[in-house]
């Protein structure tokens, strides 16, 4: 049986939730797609999928072994896309969703480029810190950050971002930096607010555990980018990301501090709707962003 039809079904299966969607997606009957399942985990020796007659969920072998799976699928594509491109050139429209903040530093300034190089390709770019439904508002992709929910998109990961702890020279002149998670209980940290008065909290890794505290201060805001401009003009510590700050720290108006106690980095990944034939505009964008995340210049 082919190894890579066995992967693709596993993912169909993966994203579409059960043994029968995933049938009627790929126009065969639902034991074919039982008997592609039970010789890919006979041949890995493992159990990727826990079924039942309600539903399909992942194990943990499974859910580790589905991005690299998304990765070899989309890997493949690109490859036949990069032989026939030479006779086939990207066009159409591109429906594109970004979180705000970060779409507006790291995906709205790639646009342009991205136009140039592909006249005939045309982009909407939505910025929103909303999480959109892309197959019912009609959007190509989405770029999001962090971890992802479980659902019916296929993921890509293009890059990771880290979080880190940081503070104006002028700021650290007049307190001592802290040294341990406890003494930020002694500095005015400048927080994020979310919904109901709730503070999201500031997350560390502390011996081999990643803990989250709730820190204190005398101004807090439900934008990030004020608190940025806070933490530049000296009032305060602020939990800010990598992608958000590297600029600052490489110039020096800001200092990171904590640095080993900083949280593992979280991924930033570009989510589509399962589809066997992604257009070459949304293959070709995607590679144009993991290209560019993936150059460690590209961040400080």
């Amino acid at each position: 049986m082919d190894r890579f039809k066995q992967i693709e079904t596993f993912v169909t299966v993966a994203a579409r939730g059960s043994l029968s969607a995933a049938a009627q997606a790929e126009g065969v009957a639902p034991a074919i797609i039982g008997r592609r399942i039970d010789a890919l985990e006979e041949r890995l020796g493992v159990k990727l999928l826990v079924r039942t007659t309600r539903r399909i969920t992942l194990t943990y072998e499974g859910s580790a072994f589905l991005e690299d799976c998304q990765r070899i699928i989309h890997d493949m594509q690109n490859a036949e896309a990069s032989v026939s491109a030479g006779g086939v050139k990207a066009s159409g429209h591109l429906r594109l969703s970004a979180p705000a903040g970060f779409g507006r530093r790291h995906v709205a300034p790639l646009v342009p480029a991205f136009t140039v190089a592909h006249p005939d390709v045309s982009i909407s770019l939505d910025l929103s810190d909303r999480m959109v439904d892309l197959v019912n508002e009609g959007f190509d992709c989405a770029i999001r950050l962090g971890e992802l929910p479980d659902s019916s998109l296929v993921s890509l990961k293009l890059g990771e971002n880290r979080r880190v702890c940081v503070a104006s020279p002028a700021y650290l002149a007049r307190r001592a930096a802290p040294q341990t998670l406890a003494d930020l209980a002694h500095h005015n940290c400048l927080a994020l607010g979310a919904s109901a008065n709730q503070q999201r909290g500031w997350v560390f890794q502390q011996g081999d555990k990643v803990v989250t505290i709730k820190v204190s201060g005398t101004m807090e805001c439900s934008d990030g980018a004020v608190l940025h401009e806070w933490c530049l003009e000296g009032y305060g510590l602020a939990w800010r990301s990598w992608w958000e700050v590297g600029a600052d720290i490489a110039a020096g108006s800001l200092v990171s501090v904590l640095d080993n106690h900083a949280a593992p980095p979280i991924g930033i990944h570009a989510v589509f709707p399962q589809r066997r034939h992604l257009p070459l505009r949304v293959r070709l964008f995607l590679d144009f962003l993991k290209h560019t995340y993936g150059n460690p210049a590209y961040w400080i």
